[in-house]
């Protein structure tokens, strides 16, 4: 039995590790092609003994304004993420709290996350135009919260509805209004709920490329539209591409590190009721 346990444990580590170097062999690769000069990233096969330099992180930053394009997207995922971290828990509380009345609306705001971002693109697009905000950070964080707020609030509902509403009850008898009830009572229980929903909702603002190619100019360019624009008509600027992929990824890594175990606990949390 002892031979066979161990037997089994060989697999499965032996799997484990497998399937982790699926998905980490190629961000190493990625390192180590930032870490190379321009002419040895193209090398076939590669160069294993090249040496390391940093002079492709000093090229996007130098010459392909990579730090503001960071800012922007910095700036845009934080607030379209805060912004709707406010509104849709709020509105998350309420829907939980009237679900006798709220079944239409949570049809229509599952009914916004059915459809596919491309049929809002060019919607989007002529209303920004007519109100001036095309080209601008304002813009683009509106535009997020179309897609942001329908997920958080869909995602809080469960947390929410797992508080027991004798707790909103004793609440009140002590004299908290509705809105007291929530900040004071429903939004500290659900805190890891809210940093699950943060989180995930920072990396969708983060990631996107679709809006902001189409809503962004040179000036509010966001990281992923910056980064395809990489690919020019000399080719694929190889090595620079995989330093901006390095930039991109460090604040989503340092972000895990402090949230993981709030994050795993929100996710558990909001499956039990």
């Amino acid at each position: 039995m002892r031979t066979r346990k161990r037997i089994a444990d060989a697999f499965t580590y032996a799997a484990l590790i497998l399937i982790s170097l699926f998905f980490l062999l190629p961000i190493l690769w990625v390192l180590r092609t930032s870490l190379v000069t321009k002419q040895i990233a193209y090398q076939i096969p590669p160069d294993w003994s090249a040496p390391f330099t940093l002079d492709n992180y000093i090229t996007i930053f130098r010459e392909n304004n990579f730090g503001q394009y960071f800012l922007n997207s910095l700036i845009v995922s934080l607030a379209s993420t805060l912004i709707s971290i406010a509104l849709g828990s709020m509105a998350a509380y309420w829907l939980a709290r009237r679900k006798s009345k709220g079944i239409g609306l949570r049809v229509g705001v599952l009914s916004v996350q059915m459809l596919p971002a491309i049929v809002l693109v060019i919607p989007l697009f002529n209303v920004m135009t007519n109100i001036g905000l095309k080209n601008t950070h304002l813009g683009l964080i509106i535009t997020y919260l179309s897609f942001n707020l329908p997920y958080v609030i869909w995602m809080l509902l469960s947390f929410i509805e797992s508080v027991p509403e004798e707790l909103d009850d004793a609440a009140e008898i002590d004299g908290c209004s509705k809105f007291q009830t929530y900040a004071r009572v429903v939004f500290p229980i659900i805190a890891p709920g809210i940093i699950a929903a943060g989180v995930l909702s920072f990396l969708n603002s983060w990631n996107e490329f679709m809006f902001a190619l189409v809503l962004t100019g040179n000036e509010t360019r966001t990281i992923p539209v910056s980064v395809a624009a990489m690919e020019t008509q000399q080719g694929v600027q190889i090595a620079e591409l995989c330093a901006s992929v390095i930039v991109v990824i460090i604040p989503v890594a340092v972000l895990s590190l402090f949230v993981r175990k709030y994050l795993v606990r929100g996710l558990a949390f909001g499956s039990i009721k």
